[in-house]
């Protein structure tokens, strides 16, 4: 089959895009900038066609019709996770999709769109509001698309993943008396194969995916911690605070800590029904240090 990735060359796109080409699907890398696309792409995609995707313009659905010449089906694994001039929560979380979603139904083209846990509409979140329109915009087109709602991601590559990591070796971690939301971190290339599974999934309309453990924000931070290190000094930081300092770093473009994440941290961001080893066949790969896993009297796979 023929498959467009939207966000090919991205941190959740080109895991996907990997584990397409793996099964022998002809995969199309659907990203900004094509010819920066290798810098990011591994070499195993070196060879795949690529379609310049700008989504903030792709807003009717006839802007969509040159890249999906030819496509069976399309996954969109594009996400913002703060607004840049035109490219808006709305227009890139919001209008796109539903645009993209109208063109699929119109061309009896299956539909992947990758969505998050913890969306609700009380949100007071731009970018937790827009998530939620795109995937009411996706299911009011009826024809066949799946929504997949993964967990908090872990992996090489990934932005949020290494800041994560970076502040995991911090002495100190500085968490919000807020966070109090459970978690179940998944491997990021474990998310790709299942997206891959769901491409040949007719059946499936919503995939709610995770880990295997669940953690809260300090576990999390104390899991991804090197045992080498020690445990660090936890740090309570005063709801009021955090909220501010999630807005600076909203303002200033700093790190992956934003308001949107400080919302989804006040409550549980975890499978209602985890999804994901049915998809994978199998138990999804460990998130954080074997030693964190002893403590807490969670058995680890053989290797």
């Amino acid at each position: 089959m023929k498959i467009l990735v939207l966000g090919g060359a991205g941190f959740i796109g080109r895991h996907a895009a990997a584990a397409l080409a793996a099964r022998g699907h002809e995969v199309i890398i659907g990203t900004r900038r094509p010819r920066r696309a290798n810098r990011r792409l591994p070499p195993a995609l070196h060879g795949c066609e690529r379609r310049e995707a700008h989504l903030h313009r792709l807003l009717s659905p006839e802007h969509w019709s040159a890249l999906l010449d030819g496509v069976d089906v399309v996954v969109n694994a594009v996400g913002i996770l703060r607004e840049r001039g035109a490219e808006t929560y709305d227009r890139v979380h919001h209008r796109a999709p539903a645009a993209l979603a109208a063109a699929c139904a119109a061309r009896r083209i299956r539909l992947i769109h990758v969505s998050a846990l913890g969306l609700r509409p009380d949100a007071k979140s731009g970018f937790l509001r827009s998530k939620l329109a795109g995937e009411r915009a996706i299911a009011a087109c009826g024809y066949g698309h799946t929504i997949v709602r993964p967990s908090l991601l872990d992996g090489e590559g990934g932005y949020g993943a290494r800041w994560f990591r970076r502040v995991a070796r911090w002495p100190v971690h500085f968490v919000p008396a807020s966070a109090v939301g459970r978690i179940a971190a998944l491997r990021v290339s474990d998310l790709g194969e299942a997206i891959a599974a769901l491409c040949m999934r007719k059946d499936v309309r919503e995939a709610e995916l995770g880990g295997d453990r669940l953690f809260t924000y300090a576990e999390y931070l104390s899991a991804l911690r090197p045992s080498d290190l020690g445990p660090a000094y936890r740090c309570a930081v005063p709801s009021w605070l955090a909220r501010i300092a999630s807005h600076v770093c909203d303002l200033m473009h700093f790190s992956p800590y934003s308001y949107g994440h400080l919302e989804l941290m006040r409550r549980d961001n975890a499978p209602r029904y985890n999804s994901l080893p049915a998809l994978l066949g199998r138990a999804p790969e460990p998130v954080g240090s074997p030693a964190y896993a002893l403590e807490l009297n969670v058995p680890r796979p053989a290797a």
